[in-house]
């Protein structure tokens, strides 16, 4: 199912995007709505190995696919932003027809 770098890296990303919108959306409310800070450390700790993930994968596929310094840093810089994850499938979508 994810044979490729390509396909690890959209996997990951949109994992990574996901939990991204949990924390922001999900577990920062309830801690300082509701004071509990125990959803922020658990997805927290789950967003930050998703990210990690992301780096990786996001640096093996440059490797693989020699997608440029910029390319790359302009999906790096669209996964520190809400939403934007969807952005990512995009550009990468738009790179496959290349490779």
């Amino acid at each position: 199912m994810l044979r490729t770098k390509f396909s690890q890296f959209r996997a990951i990303s949109i994992i990574e995007g996901i939990s991204y919108l949990i924390l922001v959306f999900l577990a920062m409310p309830l801690k300082y709505l509701f004071e509990e800070p125990m959803a922020v450390k658990i997805f927290g700790m789950m967003h930050g190995i998703f990210f990690i993930f992301f780096c990786i994968a996001l640096y093996n596929a440059m490797k693989q696919y020699k997608w440029g310094f910029l390319f790359s840093l302009k999906l790096f810089i669209y996964s520190l932003i809400p939403f934007l994850f969807i952005l990512i499938e995009k550009e990468i979508m738009k790179t496959k027809k290349t490779i």
